[in-house]
């Protein structure tokens, strides 16, 4: 009886209301378990290297601002900054997800590839995924790239209001403002996040 207690007690404690992000961007958070980095692992950031056992950044402590982009040949390339505004260090590592929205909030077509495509051209964006120690108000970054020329049946590619953008290590997306038109179906290539200097 004494254990059937214990484990509705964890289950109600799991339970909390909706969380907010920094402003500009908003997440709800599931019940469920929370990711850790693994104890002792050797990270680089652009500090310098350090071991820690710090959690996995989650997307409420995490500002997410698109960087301004540019592009060449049919294909555009930017990044977005996402920065640690909680008090404690958390750490990185991955592949984003994102989902693109239309101004009514519906989904668009959308199709992430993890690297891939055109070279980044960025330090740190065209390697492999590494873990990004991030203290408080540090940021890092990760890149997108893709080609707004229409290809097969299509005349015109759709222009996202907003995306979802879920950092890697997490479950729920944060609303962020990005116009971006990618072509083919909405293929964006996206790198790792990396280190910013």
């Amino acid at each position: 009886m004494g254990f059937m207690l214990a484990a509705v007690g964890v289950a109600l404690t799991a339970c909390s209301s909706p969380s907010a992000s920094p402003s500009g961007t908003t997440s709800t958070r599931p019940p469920g378990p929370t990711t850790t980095a693994p104890s002792g692992t050797t990270s680089t950031t652009g500090a310098g290297t350090t071991t820690t056992g710090s959690s996995t950044c989650q997307v409420a402590q995490l500002h997410m601002v698109p960087q301004q982009g540019s592009g060449a040949a049919g294909t555009i390339e930017m990044s977005v900054n996402l920065t640690n505004q909680a008090g404690t260090t958390c750490t990185l590592f991955g592949y984003p997800g994102m989902q693109l929205l239309d101004g009514s909030g519906n989904n668009l077509p959308t199709n992430v590839v993890r690297g891939g495509g055109p070279q980044f051209g960025v330090p740190g964006a065209d390697q492999a995924p590494t873990t990004v120690v991030l203290a408080p108000q540090q940021t890092a970054a990760f890149s997108l790239s893709y080609s707004d020329v229409p290809v097969g049946t299509e005349t015109t590619c759709p222009t996202s209001t907003n995306a979802l953008i879920t950092p890697p290590g997490d479950f729920v997306p944060a609303t962020v403002a990005l116009a971006v038109a990618p072509c083919g179906g909405g293929t964006i290539h996206v790198s790792p996040v990396y280190a910013t200097s």
